[in-house]
Formats: C-alpha cells, sequence, structure tokens
C-alpha cells in the first residue's frame, strides 16, 4: 500500500498544503481525492511507501494505553 502527499487547489482558490491519501497506486489516490473536493487542481504528488507492512495503523490495547498515561 502507498501513501501519497498531495498539496492542491480548491474550486474557490484555496490552497491545501497536505492531504495525504492511503492507495494501491496514483490513480487509485488521484480519483479518491477527487471525490473528496471536487473540481479540485492537484499542485504536486508525493508518493511514500508505507511502512506499516501493509498495514495502515497498528492496534494498541487498553492495557499499554493505561501503562502510557500512568508513567
Amino acid at each position: 500500500m502507498w501513501k501519497f502527499d498531495f498539496s492542491i487547489l480548491t474550486k474557490d482558490g484555496q490552497k491545501v498544503e497536505s492531504v495525504v491519501i492511503a492507495a494501491q497506486d496514483q490513480d487509485g489516490a488521484e480519483r479518491k481525492l477527487k471525490q473528496m473536493y471536487r473540481y479540485c487542481e492537484i499542485v504536486r504528488c508525493t508518493p511514500k511507501e508505507d511502512d506499516g507492512g501493509g498495514k495502515m495503523s497498528s492496534s494498541v490495547s487498553v492495557e499499554d494505553i493505561l501503562t502510557m498515561i500512568s508513567k
């Protein structure tokens, strides 16, 4: 899985610096981006390989969180 960091201009002209989208390829990421920001203009796209080994996020147990809080 890849992550793509986009910088875009919205249809109203607002610049959004960093929109990170996970997808199999850049076309898929652009399709997701266009669903969220219709009629946006892509200024920059930087691909990054996901470091999670295929997982998007790691799970944390309640006990781990409580241990971290109590320290």
